[in-house]
């Protein structure tokens, strides 16, 4: 039995945004294209307004602002795919970039460092070690004897 389809880019197993928050444009794509360079418009622009979004709890939603600040203009995020001639697989281009965008800003951050004290094993060592260096460095400044 095939998978159900959902309405909607599916970002993670537990996040959809909807079709109706997602807002596409379309434009001229810059660069070769042949016969058709200047009759399509294969650019695609895809945005999401975060800010707005009915589908984002309130921890979901600040993490993404916080995040994302750098890449969103008034809380909208927005991504641009044109490596394509074809329109429709630079709209599935942009709708990846933009799921892969969402899930990383989602991710939770890495652990925080627990402190914890060098063992006693691991002190000997730094201090034996120093202890070498400084016999080292003080054989080489002794100044060497006159045997007449």
């Amino acid at each position: 039995m095939p998978a159900p389809v959902r309405p909607g880019l599916s970002v993670t197993s537990a996040l959809t945004i909807p079709r109706a928050e997602l807002t596409e444009r379309f434009s001229r794509s810059s660069g070769p294209g042949g016969q058709g360079v200047n009759t399509t418009d294969s650019r695609v622009e895809l945005s999401w307004d975060i800010a707005r979004s009915a589908v984002l709890s309130d921890t979901q939603r600040q993490r993404l602002l916080d995040r994302l600040a750098a890449r969103l203009v008034d809380g909208v995020l927005t991504v641009v795919a044109s490596e394509h001639r074809e329109q429709r697989r630079n709209r599935d281009a942009a709708a990846l970039r933009l799921a892969a965008l969402v899930t990383d800003a989602l991710a939770p951050g890495p652990r925080t460092r627990r402190a914890t004290r060098a063992t006693r094993g691991s002190q000997e060592r730094r201090l034996t070690a120093k202890k070498q260096r400084s016999a080292t460095k003080k054989l080489r400044s002794a100044k060497p004897r006159r045997e007449d």
